[in-house]
């Protein structure tokens, strides 16, 4: 019988993947079909997370609260759910996020009963607010980031309900990309009802949901079997975020217990007048993601098996569970990364050798907008990669999206293709890598050329306080951000907003991971080959790791001959 909940347990599960490939295949945006800025679920008629794909961590984890608020919500406010529905929301509060994420909601019926729900989240590149691209660091209050959906029926029996998209329409600059990208979460949720009911109609629904129910159970043995090799115990750390020129703490109590993990962030900062306020919703997904990473099985399921054995607690009112309306589109983007940094800095201190050293700790948000020679509005976002932290016995990633985002690269020829802009630089850092025995991972420099005059919004991390290493590892790199004006080069601060004049140059440089171990212990083979991809330069490597110049410059320039 174990058997037949699993096979029923991963074609949940390959429905999931189906449903993301369908929507990115379909979508619009740049941000959904070349960075895959989307998450796909099914859940059961109580909210609970049946299978979800690997797709953002963001995501994926605010479902286990938000189903539970979006079924809340609809029972308070006396909303019949019938067959043939589909629903939008996008209420941080309600659905876990920022008010980019569109989530879209598909009840599932089976033999004229509520059964289901398969959903998806997509990150639209603006839904209005006073500040274009929906996500500025100058945002007091919600309703400034943009429009806030509520728990509404886009479609009715089937059918579309057009004046919701009359009140949406008016509030978008970018309406007919918002628009395709909303019929791809449609067909997506669709496809997804379809192949459910095609499933369940092969064992019957009483055999179904009994089976799935058991690959639950048998997903909640796996992950505390996992997590027994840890002590009972208690641990504590705390780290920052930056906040202009001063600092934000996050403090981290984690509690192993026999049946789970208790995490609480008691003696975090309050919430703040600025968009680094992370819905509880985030604050769990950080969480769960961090917990995940703890567990060796990489083929383990992420449902509501995984998400039951965790308890995590954050004060109403403070950065990590505000009240409405603070502004959160970059508590999404930024806050959940340090979420994640802490609670690893907090299991550290006691294993170490499963704990990577902080990876570069934030998703480097750039928003550019403008308008066209025909005078109609485009926009344009991107997060940006950068280093992830060394770990026991093996160096960091160079260039990758870390922890709470995994998105992917928008290629080139797609930015230049659509946009005034020219990618004249986009390359790995160097030295930006924290040096150890394993060294952390470089972070990126990617720079644009304005070809016309353009608006530019910022909000990154990691700018002041650089990623940490463990074991003796030298901390990453911190970012930059650069403005280049004629022979000036002028250093911006991590959240900005400013206009970029026509032939103006924008350079981001990402900030690298941490490294593990003490420098001196590196192996001089790795030392060389970090020297021949120009990972470092040959005056870091004569800095962090005591060696000679005249001698190790000898050895290169022989071994580049």
């Amino acid at each position: 019988m174990k058997l037949k909940s699993e096979i029923l347990g991963y074609s949940l599960i390959s429905i999931v993947e189906e449903m993301g490939i369908s929507l990115r295949k379909s979508s619009y945006s740049h941000n959904i079909k070349e960075r895959a800025d989307h998450s796909c679920i099914v859940a059961n008629n109580e909210g609970k997370i049946l299978a979800q794909a690997e797709h953002l961590p963001v995501h994926l984890g605010s479902f286990y609260v938000g189903f539970k608020n979006f079924l809340k919500y609809i029972e308070e406010n006396d909303i019949k759910i019938e067959e043939g529905d589909m629903f939008i929301v996008n209420d941080p509060y309600i659905i876990g996020t920022h008010l980019n994420d569109i989530t879209i909601i598909r009840p599932v019926f089976y033999s004229g009963k509520l059964a289901f729900f398969v959903a998806n989240k997509a990150h639209h590149i603006d839904v209005g607010g006073i500040y274009a691209g929906s996500i500025n660091w100058e945002c007091k209050n919600l309703y400034e980031e943009g429009i806030v959906i509520q728990p509404v029926k886009i479609m009715r029996k089937n059918r579309l309900c057009k004046e919701i998209l009359k009140i949406i329409k008016f509030k978008i600059a970018t309406f007919e990309i918002f628009l395709g990208d909303l019929f791809a979460q449609i067909s997506s949720n669709i496809l997804g009802e379809r192949r459910l009911v095609e499933l369940v109609h092969n064992y019957g629904l009483e055999v179904f949901n009994n089976e799935i129910s058991n690959f639950l159970e048998n997903t909640k043995i796996k992950v505390l079997k996992s997590l027994s090799k840890f002590k009972e115990g208690k641990y504590y750390a705390e780290d920052y975020l930056e906040y202009d020129t001063s600092l934000i703490k996050i403090c981290c109590n984690l509690e192993f217990k026999k049946n789970g993990i208790k995490i609480n962030f008691n003696g975090t900062s309050k919430q703040l007048d600025k968009p680094l306020n992370a819905v509880f919703g985030v604050t769990f997904a950080s969480s769960s993601f961090a917990i995940r990473c703890l567990i060796e099985d990489p083929e383990l399921p992420i449902n509501d098996g995984f998400y039951s054995i965790l308890e995590v607690e954050a004060e109403r009112g403070s950065l990590l569970n505000p009240v409405k309306p603070a502004p959160v589109s970059a508590g999404n983007t930024e806050t959940s990364q340090r979420i994640v940094d802490v609670i690893f800095k907090a299991l550290s201190h006691a294993y170490s050798e499963l704990i990577p050293a902080a990876s570069q700790g934030t998703m480097n948000n750039l928003i550019l907008s403008g308008k066209y020679e025909n005078g109609e509005k485009w926009i344009y976002y991107e997060t940006i990669g950068g280093g992830f932290g060394a770990r026991f016995n093996k160096d960091g990633v160079n260039a990758v999206q870390v922890n709470m985002t995994n998105t992917m690269n928008t290629p080139v020829e797609e930015i230049e293709r659509n946009y005034p802009l020219m990618v004249f630089k986009y390359e790995i850092r160097q030295d930006s890598c924290g040096s150890g025995k394993w060294r952390g991972g470089c972070g990126i420099e990617r720079g644009f050329l304005a070809l016309d005059e353009i608006n530019v919004s910022i909000i990154a991390e990691r700018n002041i306080i650089k990623p940490y290493g463990l074991a003796g590892g030298f901390e990453g790199e911190n970012g930059e951000i650069l403005l280049l004006k004629g022979n000036e080069t002028k250093k911006l601060p991590s959240k900005f907003s400013f206009k970029l004049n026509k032939g103006g140059i924008l350079i981001i440089k990402t900030p690298g991971g941490g490294g593990y171990g003490k420098p001196h212990e590196r192996d001089l083979k790795l030392i060389i080959s970090d020297l021949l991809n120009e990972y470092i330069s040959i005056e870091k490597a004569v800095k962090d790791y005591n060696l000679d110049y005249q001698n190790i410059k000898s050895i290169i320039d022989k071994l580049k001959i």
